[in-house]
């Protein structure tokens, strides 16, 4: 599974991002078992980039997955939060792919309308690509 968090522009406006996020992270993952979230994927889409065109900074991003991964070990370890792929889902593209992507917390991308042109998306892949 999947599992999509985010904020609504007024939640990150107001400076709420980050106990919202945890609190949307602890309630999806009550009563998961550590080998069970091993197989979930959770990904960061900020409400307000949902179609908008509208991206989170790279920093913005890897702080908001950082805080996730964080989470992920108050509840269940170090070796389980490590474990865990977090992705970033906010209109990421193939002009933003590669600064999103090098954030440590950021292992990879939910693209959408993205991926509808083939030669944008292998520019999305190329970035996933470097180290």
């Amino acid at each position: 599974p999947i599992i999509c968090v985010g904020e609504s522009l007024e939640q990150r406006e107001t400076g709420i991002t980050n106990e919202w996020i945890a609190l949307q992270v602890k309630s999806a993952l009550f009563g998961v078992p550590a080998d069970k979230l091993r197989r979930c994927i959770i990904a960061y889409e900020p409400i307000w980039a949902i179609g908008t065109g509208k991206t989170a900074t790279a920093e913005q991003a890897g702080e908001v997955c950082s805080n996730i991964r964080a989470t992920i070990r108050s509840l269940y370890g170090a070796r389980v939060a490590r474990s865990v792929t977090i992705q970033y889902g906010g209109s990421m593209n193939e002009k933003n792919a590669a600064e999103l992507l090098a954030q440590p917390d950021i292992d990879g991308g939910l693209i959408g309308g993205a991926a509808l042109k083939p030669d944008k998306f292998v520019d999305i892949i190329n970035a996933a690509n470097q180290e």
